[in-house]
């Protein structure tokens, strides 16, 4: 099972290092396939105002720090096709932002790497959708034929973070998964897909007793791995708190999805 986790933002080098160290027993376990996950940059914040992290350049190193340190592959996300090769020098996983899931120009820099290309399914768009997406790619990459076994060859995962339901709020169709997987490999992101868009105000709002539920549901559905933001404390995160899981309580939910798959 693949598992990313790990902060929205990397807010400092303390923080980060603290949360990278509790998720040591992931990388550990030899049914994981773990990736640490934190942004440099957050881009897309509702304002102006917002945090958006240290920079490519220190957080850059700061994500070096947690691979040397811990020996964790990393995931992080890239908003320019320009960041693509230095991000790759560092991540083993470049992630495309929901936003910018059709931007050929940042998809085809991304493929132009090494590093395993993770596009998040857009919130406005059909999951069939996303197969064009994964051929960007995969012709970037020298193959033609889109399936799922070409994606995991080449390097291409989907991730389902919702879709948009009126304004403020996010579905999640257990079909997507179905759907996606005929074509790439599947991770579901399920703190994002409780976030409420835009919904607080100058900041997104969400409700993180609903990532449970919808984990355990796509853990039943059939998936190839779950994304979850985590932080020692939510209520003082400086990106996404409200949608996150708190450190200790994310051995529980891997533990429910674990006995769930063992079903499957």
């Amino acid at each position: 099972m693949i598992l990313i986790a790990g902060p929205c933002v990397i807010e400092s080098r303390d923080s980060v290092l603290k949360i990278a160290e509790a998720l040591m027993p992931y990388e550990e376990d030899c049914t994981k396939d773990f990736y640490f996950k934190a942004s440099f940059d957050k881009a897309n914040r509702t304002s102006l105002e917002s945090f958006r992290g240290p920079g490519l350049d220190e957080g850059l190193r700061m994500l070096e720090e947690v691979k040397s340190t811990f020996g964790y592959k990393i995931l992080t996300d890239i908003h320019e096709p320009a960041q693509a090769a230095p991000v790759a020098e560092v991540a083993d996983v470049l992630q495309i932002p929901a936003f910018l899931s059709r931007q050929t120009d940042l998809l085809v820099a991304a493929a132009r790497t090494a590093a395993v290309v993770n596009i998040k399914k857009g919130q406005f768009l059909a999951p069939a959708a996303m197969e064009h997406s994964v051929a960007k790619v995969l012709n970037t990459r020298g193959c033609k034929e889109v399936n799922y076994e070409n994606a995991k060859k080449f390097g291409v995962w989907l991730t389902e973070r919702g879709s948009s339901f009126g304004y403020g709020n996010l579905v999640v169709d257990m079909r997507s998964f179905v759907i996606m997987r005929s074509f790439a490999p599947v991770i579901f992101d399920a703190t994002h897909s409780v976030q409420m868009p835009a919904s607080g105000g100058a900041t997104s709002g969400g409700d993180s007793s609903f990532v449970p539920c919808l984990a355990r549901a796509a853990a039943a559905a059939g998936v190839d791995g779950f994304f979850f933001e985590t932080h020692f404390d939510p209520s003082v995160a400086l990106s996404d708190g409200p949608n996150m899981i708190q450190l200790d309580d994310l051995n529980r939910l891997i533990q429910e999805i674990d006995a769930i798959r063992l079903i499957i």
